[in-house]
């Protein structure tokens, strides 16, 4: 059985850029592991504020996905100078 200190459905985290979590989604991805059986290219920036490098390094080692990095890019990229980065490595890919 499990067991939760509190629970909350309409209960949001804040964040610094305006998107507010939802704590009833983190449970679902917590109770509803996924499985990662396809091939996979991630995109990272370097100032991503919702996931980590680490968390990021180890979900593509765990599935052998090539992670590439772009340095100050952001968790959605949106600046000029950002999206030039994607597409590129979109054609690229």
């Amino acid at each position: 059985m499990r067991y939760s200190v509190w629970k909350c459905n309409a209960c949001r985290i804040p964040t610094s850029f305006g998107e507010d979590l939802s704590w009833d989604y983190l449970c679902y991805v917590r109770e509803h592991p996924l499985s990662w059986n396809v091939p996979t290219k991630i995109l990272y920036g370097s100032n991503d504020n919702l996931t980590s490098f680490e968390s990021m390094s180890n979900f593509a080692k765990k599935h052998n996905a090539r992670l590439t990095v772009m340095e100050n890019g952001e968790h959605w990229f949106h600046t000029e100078e950002q999206m030039k980065f994607l597409d590129e490595w979109t054609l690229n890919q």
